[in-house]
C-alpha cells in the first residue's frame, strides 16, 4: 500500500512503531522495520552514547539502507548533539514528542533527514508544517502517555484539512479496520505505540504485559498524579495510591526521583535545571510540576525495564482494553495489512451494489 508517507520514509507499510521510552529499543524497532513498518528508537531514557549503540544495534539487525528513526525531546539541552548523531549515522527520520525549533528542523532537513514531529493539537501541526516539518503524527486523546483530551476522529481530519503535508494519526489504533477508517480521513499512516508494546518482539517483561492483556478499556484512565500532566495508563494500585497522596509527599518522592534519573541519564544537576527550564517555556507549568516530571521516566523504568507493577506505572492507550495477544511485529503488521485489504474490499463491494429497484 503507497501512501504519501510510505514515500517520504521509503517504508513498505503505512505504519508507524512509534518511540515509547524505555520499550521502544533495538530489538522493537528492528521488528518493526524488518516488517515493512517504521520503527523508531526511543532515545530520552537514553545516554548519547547509549544512543549511539542503539542505533548501530538497530543497523545490524537489519538489511543495509532499512529506514528507521529516533524519537528526540526537543526540549532537551543536548538536543542539538543528539541531533547530529542522527545526522552523522545516517538515520532516516527524527521524530519529537514536543516541537523542534524551526532551526533544528532546517538543520535536520539539510542533512537528508526526514522530521516528523508528533502533535495534538490543529495550531501545533499548522505551527511546524510553516516551520518545514515533512510530516506529523497526530494524537488523539485515546492514546497512551502525555495526552490530550480530543478524540482522534475529531482531532485528525481537523489537522488533514490545516496542513499540506502527509498525516500520521495516532491513538486508538491496533488493526487494519482501524488503518482504513485513518485512510478515509485522509490520514496517510497510523502510528501504534500499546499495540507494539504488545508484541513478542517487545522487551517488557512478561508479567506487565499480562497486565495489560487483562485490562478492559476501563481500566485505563488518565490522571495527573504522576508528573502533574494528563497522562493516559493502567489504573492500579499504585496509581490510586499516588492520588491520594498529598502535595508534601509527592514532591518528596519527586526530589528522590530527580536525583535517581541524574544518576541513570549522566546529567548533571545544571542540565537538569536547564531541561526544566526549557519544559516552562511558553507553558503553564509551575517548578512543583517540574519536579515532579522527574516521577514519569524513572516510574515507567520500574514497570517496562524491571517488571514491578507494584511500583511503576504503565502508560497506555485505551486500545489496550481490546487487545488479547503477543504476535511478533512480523505478524502484527502482516495482519494489519491483510485486514485492511478486506476491508478495502468490503467498501468497494458496497459502493458496487445496483441501485434498489
Amino acid at each position: 500500500m503507497e501512501t504519501a508517507f510510505t514515500k517520504l520514509v521509503g517504508v513498505e507499510h503505512p505504519i508507524v512503531q512509534t518511540g515509547m521510552g524505555w520499550v521502544a529499543g533495538p530489538r522493537l524497532v528492528s521488528g518493526a522495520a524488518n516488517a515493512g513498518a517504521l520503527g523508531i528508537l526511543a532515545s530520552a531514557t537514553m545516554t548519547i552514547e547509549q544512543l549511539r549503540s542503539a542505533i548501530h544495534e538497530v543497523k545490524a539487525r537489519v538489511p543495509e539502507g532499512t529506514p528507521f528513526g529516533v524519537n528526540l525531546r526537543a526540549d532537551a539541552g543536548d538536543a542539538a548533539e543528539r541531533a547530529q548523531l542522527i545526522i552523522d549515522e545516517g538515520v532516516r527520520v527524527a521524530s519529537f514528542a514536543l516541537a523542534p525549533s524551526k532551526e533544528l528542523i532546517a538543520r535536520l532537513k539539510d542533512a537528508g533527514v526526514v522530521v516528523i514531529p508528533s502533535i495534538g493539537a490543529r495550531r501545533h501541526a499548522e505551527k511546524v508544517a510553516a516551520w518545514g516539518a515533512d510530516a506529523v503524527i497526530v494524537q488523539g486523546g485515546e492514546g497512551g502517555g502525555h495526552t490530550g483530551d480530543v478524540a482522534t476522529t475529531v482531532l485528525l481530519p481537523q489537522v488533514v484539512s490545516a496542513v499540506d503535508v502527509p498525516v500520521v494519526a495516532a491513538g486508538g489504533f491496533r488493526d487494519g479496520r482501524g488503518l482504513v477508517a485513518a485512510l478515509a480521513f485522509g490520514a496517510a499512516g497510523v502510528a501504534m505505540g500499546t499495540r507494539f508494546l504488545l508484541t513478542s518482539d517487545s522487551t517488557v517483561p512478561d508479567a506487565v504485559k499480562a497486565e495489560y492483556l487483562k485490562a478492559t478499556v476501563k481500566d485505563v484512565t488518565v490522571t495527573t498524579a504522576v508528573d502533574g500532566l494528563p497522562h493516559r495508563m493502567l489504573r492500579t494500585e499504585l496509581v490510586d495510591s499516588l492520588e491520594r497522596a498529598g502535595r508534601t509527599r509527592a514532591l518528596a518522592r519527586a526530589v528522590r526521583h530527580a536525583a535517581g534519573f541524574k544518576k541513570l541519564s549522566g546529567l548533571s544537576w545544571s542540565q537538569m535545571v536547564r531541561d526544566g527550564l526549557a519544559m516552562k517555556h511558553g507553558k503553564d507549568l509551575s517548578w512543583s510540576q517540574v519536579l515532579l516530571a522527574a516521577n514519569t521516566p524513572m516510574l515507567l523504568k520500574a514497570s517496562m525495564v524491571e517488571g514491578r507493577t507494584d511500583l511503576g506505572v504503565m502508560a497506555s492507550g485505551q486500545v489496550a482494553g481490546v487487545i488479547d495477544d503477543l504476535p511478533s511485529c512480523a505478524e502484527l503488521v502482516s495482519r494489519v495489512m491483510a485486514e485492511a485489504q478486506q476491508a478495502l474490499e468490503e467498501l468497494h463491494s458496497l459502493h458496487t451494489l445496483p441501485p434498489p429497484g
